[in-house]
């Protein structure tokens, strides 16, 4: 027959082994998570982005760089970004409203480049005859006519041009007034670059990388975001009450404490 203290002890080495157990695996939780935020450190020492030394060889990538480099550009994206946490089609639809207006802005810049280069060359021709209006043709009509009257838009027919159809409107709200912050930014950096190669290059390798940006932010958050603290809804507490009662368990104290006194289990 077994000892009553002996018996006492066992079970109380038994939960400090389960204690022990836990606080390893508590350890190996935040050792995780500090080598993680090592890692991304060096991805961001790493990063082409922050490189002092980088000099490629086309002038496009050297701008994208420099804007990269020395405007809000990245940490504008990776905040608003990162601020959708309720659901992950939020940050969907950030990223691709944000992509598209980039798209869309650069569009227009290289639509406005190439009629420039045009109306240089019309100027530089010689005249070969007198331009002709009718009487009844509308001034607008006109390719040389300059309407600078032209009704800008509101603000609400801003927003709905920027719109993605079907897109969350949350991100897209979101992403509408983080890219008035760095529209400038980027259409400044491609104005600059005259030459056309130049400029599709910027535009290629802009778009490249802002979706491997976004694949970052995505990633810090997983990495950020705490654990969920889960709490049992009212309605879910009553439903329980509900549920019927377990089957009492038939426990036999004798085979217990055979089985405590066995050679394995001291083992």
């Amino acid at each position: 027959m077994i000892d009553r203290k002996e018996f006492a002890n066992e079970i109380r080495l038994r939960k400090y082994i389960r204690e022990a157990i836990k606080m390893v695996k508590t350890r190996r939780v935040l050792e995780e998570k500090q080598l993680r935020a090592v890692i991304r450190q060096l991805m961001i020492e790493a990063d082409p982005a922050v490189s002092n030394d980088a000099v490629h060889r086309s002038t496009g990538i050297n701008a994208l760089e420099d804007l990269f480099k020395n405007s809000n550009l990245l940490s504008v994206l990776r905040q608003g970004y990162k601020s959708l946490t309720t659901t992950r089609e939020q940050r969907e639809s950030y990223k691709n409203h944000i992509l598209a207006a980039v798209d869309s802005s650069l569009e227009t810049e290289s639509a406005r480049h190439v009629g420039g280069e045009s109306a240089e060359a019309l100027v530089d021709a010689p005249l070969q005859e007198d331009v002709n209006i009718g009487i009844g043709d509308r001034p607008e009509d006109n390719p040389a006519f300059l309407d600078v009257e032209k009704k800008e838009p509101t603000e609400e027919e801003e927003v709905e041009g920027f719109t993605i159809t079907g897109q969350d409107r949350t991100g897209r709200n979101r992403a509408y007034t983080d890219y008035k912050n760095v529209e400038k930014n980027i259409i400044t950096a491609f104005d600059n670059l005259d030459d056309p190669n130049d400029r599709e290059m910027f535009r290629d390798y802009l778009l490249t990388n802002l979706k491997l940006y976004f694949e970052r932010f995505e990633e810090e958050l997983r990495t950020d975001l705490p654990e969920p603290n889960i709490e049992t809804p009212p309605g879910a507490a009553m439903a329980t009450e509900l549920e019927p009662p377990p089957q009492e368990l038939s426990i036999d104290t004798e085979e217990i404490v055979e089985w405590l006194s066995s050679n394995d289990t001291k083992s």
